[in-house]
């Protein structure tokens, strides 16, 4: 049975990526830093292990991933968000995103890439985000550490395809799940952010979960270091926001 890890698993579109993977028939580990959720999860899958890490932690994650066994698909999902005006933003809030958005990726990314080297293959998928494509107002490192993670996909693909690795990135859209959950709370967000979608809806984290899997997939075979963008139009819909007279 093929191996899943899944960083900042055990909540959110990293829980949904998990249950996605493990109806898929895989081994599922859920490498989170706390097993609140990820232990209630863990019960819910067929085959599920949970492994308690700091994604931030080089020697934590690497003991986790051995302790899990082969890892065929790494899944970077973890991450945080602090907003707020750069001119107001603290150095402390942007290395701190920087490092659980970008550094975490190449921590875990680079673990279960040894182990693929081995075996001559693997499939990491890095979850970037359009903030990281087009920047939002506020957002702090966010929009860096998501750029970073598309080039850094990039870099991945390019040095690890001779052994056989697969590394691509999935950016997301206006999905109303994990992080988002609670600004999409506001009912009038809501509609306006889906309104402003050209598909007329706000994303979902299985939406976010089927393009994982497609990824992982033999059917992506020959695909890497690419970026998936999973937004239902969006970034291609500026002028339909500035309309012609």
């Amino acid at each position: 049975m093929k191996g899943f890890v899944v960083t900042g698993g055990a909540s959110g579109i990293g829980a949904v990526i998990a249950r996605a993977a493990d109806a898929a028939g895989f081994r599922v580990g859920i490498l989170d830093r706390t097993s609140d959720a990820s232990g209630n999860l863990v019960d819910e899958l067929q085959h599920a292990k949970m492994l308690l890490a700091d994604v931030c932690d080089e020697a934590a994650v690497a003991e986790a991933l051995m302790r899990f066994g082969d890892v065929d698909v790494l899944v970077n999902n973890a991450g945080i968000l602090r907003t707020g005006p750069l001119l107001e933003h603290s150095a402390e809030n942007f290395r701190q995103v920087l490092d659980v958005n970008l550094t975490a990726v190449f921590i875990a990314a680079q673990a279960a890439a040894r182990q693929m080297y081995d075996r001559h293959g693997g499939v990491i998928i890095n979850i970037a985000s359009i903030n990281g494509i087009h920047p939002s107002p506020n957002s702090g490192a966010y929009t860096a550490a998501k750029a970073g993670v598309m080039a850094l996909t990039q870099q991945m693909s390019l040095e690890w395809g001779q052994y056989g690795i697969r590394v691509n990135a999935v950016a997301p859209g206006f999905v109303d799940a994990g992080m988002s959950t609670p600004f999409y709370a506001d009912t009038a967000v809501r509609q306006r952010r889906g309104r402003a979608v050209p598909l007329g809806r706000l994303g979902t984290a299985s939406d976010i979960a089927d393009a994982v899997m497609f990824l992982a997939s033999d059917s992506a075979a020959y695909i890497s270091g690419q970026t998936l963008t999973v937004d239902g139009g969006v970034i291609n819909s500026v002028l339909q926001q500035l309309p012609r007279d």
